[in-house]
């Protein structure tokens, strides 16, 4: 990739929005047609009113964007044209001598602000209680069409395009090489990213496994793997309704969900619900204000239809998971938390990894590890780098 001068420019990147678009949401917050109430006492027909409704009305009245948005500016905040397309993302350097870089990679609906809490402790672990040598410079980019980075105007944007540019980014950024973690989405794009450059990504951490038993493996699953597969099966036959539709017609779904903030709430809330280790009651692991604060990175750029083609440019690339069948080659470490649809044994992992440095099976957490478990996620990722950090 040939860059031009102002491809190259890192710049600070000030979020302020304007008062205008806050008024503008909370009156189609009052404004919003209900749907009758389910009919059921659960949520197998999706977030019950009384729940949305409650998240809305605390939206409309409480909630205080400003205080994300401060949040977001003091960490660091930046931005760079890569490969064409503006990408907002989060850089916070350690003060630490030997700190190393580490790329954060989110998903859907993820957002830089999924790794908050993991900031602080991850560039100044001493003042959270852990060593100097544990440091990390952190990158936490938003992909193409999610949050404050630009939406791509063309197809193409899939997860082996937004691996070369976190590459370009990187090298941008004045590091050879580092160390990546992700889970969801962002687990494709890690992996991709030891496969595209093993030798700059010298080290991977995923929280979702991008490990799926062949149907051998399945035949002779252990009783620990045969749970595993029964969480992969709810999943797919209750409660990937969203991904479906994200992949096959981003577009339709993308006008409810840009023209309804109540709509866009119910439709990420959902995943909120289905996949945190929060007895079906995420407001039992997370805050409104956490909540709302992702769903704001989605509505407030209009990105709702822009994130949602991901799911369709990777299943039009034909790889939901863009998993290779050649063992990947950089040293990895895996977290497996209990409330996350996709898990893997170590035997599975093993097979598909030529060096696995870590390997846990967590006893709290679901799909947000980063917003559920952040103490827990910190300690992972430090004990799985802390061998490489000499290489």
């Amino acid at each position: 990739m040939t860059l031009t001068p102002t491809d190259a420019v890192v710049e600070p990147f000030t979020i302020a929005v304007p008062e205008a678009e806050l008024l503008d949401l909370r009156r189609r917050l009052t404004a919003t047609r209900w749907p009758d109430r389910e009919t059921v006492t659960d949520g197998s027909q999706g977030p019950r009113l009384a729940r949305i409704r409650a998240l809305c009305e605390y939206w409309a009245g409480d909630y205080d964007w400003r205080r994300a948005e401060r949040d977001i500016n003091t960490l660091g905040s930046y931005r760079s044209v890569v490969d064409g397309i503006g990408i907002h993302f989060l850089h916070v350097r350690s003060a630490e001598p030997a700190a190393r870089p580490l790329l954060l990679c989110h998903g859907w609906p993820g957002s830089v602000l999924e790794f908050r809490q993991l900031i602080g402790p991850l560039t100044d672990p001493v003042a959270h209680g852990g060593r100097a040598e544990d440091a990390f410079h952190v990158v936490v980019p938003s992909m193409p069409g999610f949050g404050f980075s630009d939406k791509p105007a063309t197809t193409g944007w899939n997860i082996s395009r937004v691996a070369d540019a976190w590459i370009t980014l990187m090298r941008r950024l004045g590091y050879d090489d580092w160390f990546a973690q992700g889970g969801d989405w962002g687990a494709s794009v890690v992996e991709q990213l030891a496969r595209k450059a093993p030798h700059r990504c010298r080290g991977v951490h995923f929280n979702l496994p991008l490990v799926f038993p062949t149907e051998e493996e399945m035949a002779e699953a252990t009783e620990q793997e045969q749970r595993m597969m029964a969480h992969a099966r709810r999943y797919r036959d209750e409660l990937d309704a969203y991904a479906r539709e994200q992949a096959t017609r981003p577009q339709t779904i993308g006008y409810s969900l840009a023209d309804s903030p109540a709509g866009l709430a119910a439709w990420i809330y959902t995943l909120f619900e289905d996949v945190t280790d929060s007895a079906g009651n995420p407001e039992n692991v997370l805050s409104r204000d956490e909540i709302l604060d992702d769903i704001m990175l989605y509505w407030l750029p209009n990105a709702a239809a822009s994130s949602a083609r991901l799911y369709w440019e990777e299943r039009r690339n034909g790889a939901m998971s863009g998993v290779s069948t050649e063992p990947d080659p950089v040293p990895a470490g895996f977290s497996i938390f209990p409330g996350e649809a996709v898990q893997a044994s170590r035997r599975w992992i093993e097979r598909r990894y030529r060096h696995v440095l870590h390997y846990a099976q967590l006893e709290r957490g679901g799909h947000f590890a980063a917003l559920e478990q952040p103490d827990a996620l910190v300690d992972q990722i430090r004990m799985t780098f802390r061998s490489l950090r000499g290489s």
